[in-house]
């Protein structure tokens, strides 16, 4: 019989230990999306429990890349806990994660609540006090990084880290869908994209997200982040890497790995 606080407790371990477990859709083959985010919930519940604070959400598989990897037709989203925020251009000990890559993200930073269900585009434009550039250290207590949709739901969508770097910038200023993005790792470009990537617009995102939140009677508050998705695909990191991803019109933002 699956106890989803006894499971929540094996990723919660997996995460202190940093020892990965086997997919709990091996463990327990008939896990659910919905008790995939009771599970998740239950985790943030403890981490509450003991000090932490929500800072915001992240959403992943917002490509259809990605969600044809995993079988799905929407993203998946996780927590933000205030010990997971990291300053721009900070050193980050490779030893706090288990697997980690890197993603390159859009943030939004909210100025108002936003509760859906029904939230539209206008809705999360009024609700932001800004955007910025953002790279998200994602790991996963999944060994091996073996994952379907309701073990990275479990695992609190596979987050660790979120770095927000370049400057705050008004949303009415950018165009999303066709705001530029290089990413380098030790100074040479490994990658670039557009907002597109993520949705066709990142503000898609948030409004999947409002929304879906709205299952669970849980809101975007006033002050969180919100990191709207990959605009790439996760890069491996390795001791000694600098990553920095650069965003036109919105600045740069950096973190290394030691």
């Amino acid at each position: 019989m699956m106890n989803i606080t006894e499971i929540a407790a094996l990723l919660l371990e997996a995460e202190k230990k940093k020892k990965p477990i086997d997919p709990l859709t091996n463990l327990f083959p008939h896990l659910t999306a919905d008790e995939a985010y009771q599970i998740q919930l239950k985790q943030v519940e403890y981490k509450l429990e003991n000090g932490r604070t929500i800072v915001g959400k992240k959403i992943g598989l917002t490509s259809k890349a990605m969600q044809n990897l995993l079988q799905v037709s929407e993203p998946d989203y996780g927590h933000l806990l205030d010990d997971m925020i990291v300053l721009d251009g900070e050193n980050v000990f490779l030893d706090e994660f288990i697997q980690p890559k890197v993603e390159f993200e859009i943030a939004f930073i909210l100025k108002k609540d936003l509760k859906g269900p029904n939230v539209t585009m206008m809705d999360v434009i009024h609700a932001t006090e800004y955007v910025a550039p953002a790279i998200e250290i994602i790991d996963s207590r999944i060994r091996d990084w073996k994952i379907c949709f309701e073990d990275t739901v479990a695992d609190n969508g596979s987050s660790a880290r979120a770095i927000i770097g370049g400057k705050p910038t008004p949303i009415e200023n950018v165009d999303l869908s066709h705001i530029g993005m290089a990413a380098y790792r030790n100074g040479q470009l490994i990658d670039t994209a557009a907002g597109a990537a993520v949705m066709g617009n990142p503000i898609h995102a948030v409004i999947w997200l409002a929304n879906a939140l709205s299952r669970y009677h849980i809101s975007l508050h006033k002050g969180e982040i919100i990191l709207s998705g990959a605009l790439t695909a996760a890069v491996p990191v390795s001791r000694g890497d600098a990553f920095t991803v650069k965003f036109a019109h919105m600045g740069e933002v950096s973190v290394s790995f030691i």
